[in-house]
């Protein structure tokens, strides 16, 4: 179990890559975001993006899937109090590979409830050409280890 003590400024977490496939990108987008460039090939094809692209929220919806499969199951996660920066840099295709890499950018005991702390995490996705696709700045909220949070509530 990953409390919020086991957590330390350089941590990286390098996530296994995911493929992406034109039949998910278009079934994504049709039930939350379907413009004509994530549903329709050959509108998508007169478009800037020359195709169809996957919409910005399934990409991040797949950062998301990573990150509970590979990092949040099997940790104290209490959930996220919010994000502090998301960036879609490029777009991304049917057929790209993605991966993802996690650094933890700071750790921060809660003051007011001593039972919890939020790690801030930057994530970057990359496409199989090396390309940041997505960035986003990240708080997560974990339990403390029971011992570490008796001993703040002491102090407290």
């Amino acid at each position: 179990m990953k409390y919020f003590d086991d957590f330390k400024v350089g941590d990286t977490t390098e996530f296994p890559p995911r493929s992406v496939t034109e039949a998910e990108i278009i079934a994504f987008a049709r039930d939350y975001d379907p413009q004509p460039f994530h549903i329709d090939p050959e509108a998508a094809a007169k478009t800037p993006y020359g195709g169809i692209i996957a919409s910005g929220w399934h990409t991040a919806g797949i950062m998301m899937r990573l990150m509970v499969d590979h990092a949040i199951k099997g940790s104290t996660s209490m959930g996220s109090p919010g994000v502090d920066e998301l960036r879609w840099l490029k777009p991304v295709r049917p057929g790209d590979t993605l991966s993802l890499i996690g650094v933890v950018t700071a750790v921060k005991a809660s003051t007011s409830k001593p039972d919890r702390g939020v790690v801030k995490t930057q994530y970057e996705m990359r496409n199989q050409h090396g390309d940041v696709v997505l960035r986003m700045r990240g708080n997560g909220m974990y339990r403390r280890h029971p011992d570490m949070a008796a001993a703040a509530a002491k102090e407290a």
